[in-house]
């Protein structure tokens, strides 16, 4: 099994060379700011959905969000809760592909996601801005919207940087704020439901791209939470919890306001685009749900900005502890954050500002489904090569079932990928491209001793069930 440095990884964690050896005092993520975490890791709620139903109508957008779920999030939650644990480090996916095919495809998943996710940053600061232009028209263009921007940037950084817990608790907040105005346009809504209307659809004027790529960017990234499962508290236990409870919250968030939504108003599809939830909360309820709607989407778009910036930065750090990455990207600040890949991560944002809502989501998608590929095939590989090595949560079904449970997201992410445009295409492959180059242009700085890169002793098989972490040559 190769990965980093030519070493074969043997296991382990809470030894005194643990990876959170230099990280003692720093204040552990909880159950529920983990749940809330994945939350806007994932979804953030129901903002951004509508084009499902302005892509297929509301038959099929209600049934996405019940099928899709148990094709694709349920068998990567499952991965994640079973890599997660098997590897409780800071890096997550990166370092399941590293151990199981090595470290230049660990440094491919790395870049692959890492740029996915900058990409998927991209989107809050103008969704939050775009929600807020109805009421401050400045902000829809200009020198004023790009400051805003930028300053909001700026300021959901700072939050990063003072700490982990910090950004769970605020998750939290904002994930409570954020939903309930859902239930209460739900309870609100009951005298005018038509159950007719849950039925409208035309299989002749169906926009694929646009409906599959909106259901696949609202329910995956459910292992971006394992980037920083170093940082979480005894997560042998907390981190399959948490994504059974985030389950649950995304599944419901989803489908219940889209069900509110196309049975309380009449359908006419063409309007179903983004923040037309605001328009439902106006009719059902009056200016002030309507804007506390609005407000609700706005603080949703910084909690996926927080998260989103969290599970990025915390991925470099872990790639630095590998030796996938120089070491400077190890460095913490005085709060334990990751100060080197939260402004590195802050700097990405920045500078793809510039692409359109759906060049983004199409873009991150194709990116992230070939990351996909290569966990689906490091989770196997690990299955048939290390089958006793311990895990402390694992999917049931032998390999057998582990193989057969990643074939249906495996064919979905090869339909999400043959439904995107040629710029899309293009953009990604040279993304690709630039992966495929830079390792091993870092590999030559390390032999020239241009930069430093160092192998923490905490790496990877499991002796036992209180084993500890040690690195075999």
């Amino acid at each position: 099994m190769g990965t980093s440095n030519d070493a074969d990884y043997v296991a382990i964690d809470d030894s005194p060379s643990s990876p959170m050896e230099n990280n003692n005092n720093v204040r552990k993520v909880s159950v529920l700011p983990l749940v809330f975490l994945i939350f806007y890791e994932v979804s953030g709620g129901p903002f951004g959905v509508e084009d499902t139903v302005h892509a297929a109508g509301p038959l099929l957008a209600l049934l996405g969000f019940l099928v899709f779920p148990l094709i694709w999030s349920v068998p990567e939650a499952l991965i994640t809760a079973e890599m997660g644990t098997m590897f409780p480090e800071n890096g997550g996916y990166v370092v399941w592909v590293s151990s199981a095919l090595g470290p230049f495809w660990g440094f491919q998943q790395g870049w692959m996601k890492w740029l996915s996710g900058v990409i998927d940053n991209a989107l809050y600061p103008v969704l939050f801005l775009d929600y807020l232009k109805s009421g401050f028209p400045a902000l829809g263009g200009g020198v004023p919207r790009t400051v805003s921007s930028w300053g909001l940037t700026v300021f959901l950084t700072y939050l990063n940087y003072r700490g982990l817990h910090i950004v769970g608790w605020v998750a939290v907040l904002l994930g409570v704020f954020s939903l309930l105005p859902f239930v209460v346009m739900g309870l609100l809504s009951i005298p005018d439901l038509k159950p007719s209307r849950w039925y409208v659809t035309d299989l002749d004027n169906v926009d694929w791209n646009l409906y599959l790529n909106t259901l696949f960017w609202n329910l995956n990234y459910w292992d971006s939470i394992s980037t920083l499962a170093g940082e979480v508290e005894n997560p042998k236990k907390t981190l399959p919890k948490a994504l059974f409870y985030a389950l649950i919250l995304v599944g419901v968030g989803y489908f219940f306001p889209l069900l509110i939504g196309t049975g309380a108003v009449p359908l006419d599809q063409k309007l179903w685009t983004d923040g037309y939830f605001s328009d439902i909360a106006m009719i059902v309820g009056g200016v002030w749900l309507r804007w506390w709607l609005q407000a609700a989407a706005a603080m949703s778009n910084m909690g996926m900005f927080v998260a989103e910036m969290s599970s990025d930065a915390f991925q470099l750090q872990g790639m630095a502890e590998r030796g996938l990455l120089p070491e400077f990207f190890g460095k913490r600040s005085r709060y334990g954050t990751p100060l080197v890949g939260i402004l590195f991560s802050a700097s990405g944002v920045i500078l793809l500002s510039w692409l359109s809502f759906q060049e983004i989501v199409a873009a991150e998608n194709f990116l992230y489904c070939f990351g996909m590929i290569l966990e689906f095939i490091a989770f196997i590989w690990l299955r048939i090569k290390q089958p006793n090595v311990h895990r402390p949560y694992k999917i049931p079904g032998g390999t057998a079932g582990a193989i057969i449970m990643c074939i249906p997201p495996t064919i979905l992410i090869f339909v999400v990928m043959a439904f995107s445009t040629l710029k899309v295409v293009v953009i990604s492959l040279i993304a690709m491209m630039i992966g495929l180059v830079l390792h091993p242009f870092l590999k030559f700085l390390e032999r020239k001793r241009f930069t430093k890169f160092s192998v923490r002793p905490h790496l990877q098989h499991f002796d036992n069930e209180e084993s500890t972490y040690s690195l075999v040559n």
